[in-house]
């Protein structure tokens, strides 16, 4: 093999590996980084991985000890203390069901997984997202300004949240 191979293998190599920490994204969310906070017991941890191809997101989230009865549950584009429109849905209600297939969502805790992909992103026309713009989703969560929360009637505007961070990131402390 001449040293140019080897090379060129390595750096492939090198690539894919730091490729990869990138596509793990997580969130822990609580009341606290609500906008306005909430005081609330409630917790839940968000871990999702964006495909090779950014063509889809498997994604994972656990809450539990919501205070009210759960409403709602998406990701939203807004960076930290501000507020943002919806567009992946994670599970809804009869009063707020979500686009067709929306699971059911469940209280005081719930867990769900599944895969987002181009055809689940929702339209936000103040912020310029069109449907099937999953690519332009994961560009907001790879720059830090997509947030994931848990809605019930005692807080409607969200109960629980947690920005969407990259795990590289993860090692740095929050400072806010």
């Amino acid at each position: 093999m001449s040293k140019l191979s080897v090379f060129v293998a390595l750096s492939a190599a090198i690539a894919a590996s730091t490729a990869g920490a990138d596509d793990k994204i997580r969130a822990t969310l609580m009341g606290l980084q609500e906008v306005p906070s909430v005081s609330t017991q409630a917790t839940a941890t968000f871990e999702a991985v964006i495909s090779p191809n950014d063509d889809a997101i498997d994604y994972e989230i656990t809450y539990s000890g919501m205070q009210g009865t759960v409403t709602q549950s998406h990701v939203h584009v807004g960076q930290r203390r501000v507020n943002g429109g919806i567009v992946l849905w994670i599970c809804g209600t009869t009063g707020t069901p979500g686009p067709a297939g929306t699971p059911t969502c469940t209280s005081p805790s719930g867990h769900f997984a599944g895969t987002w992909r181009p055809e689940n992103v929702q339209t936000v026309a103040t912020q310029q997202f069109a449907p099937g713009e999953l690519d332009e989703v994961i560009a907001a969560i790879r720059a830090g300004v997509a947030y994931v929360n848990v809605h019930s009637n005692l807080s409607p505007g969200g109960e629980i949240r947690g920005q969407i961070r990259a795990n590289r990131r993860d090692k740095d402390k929050d400072k806010d």
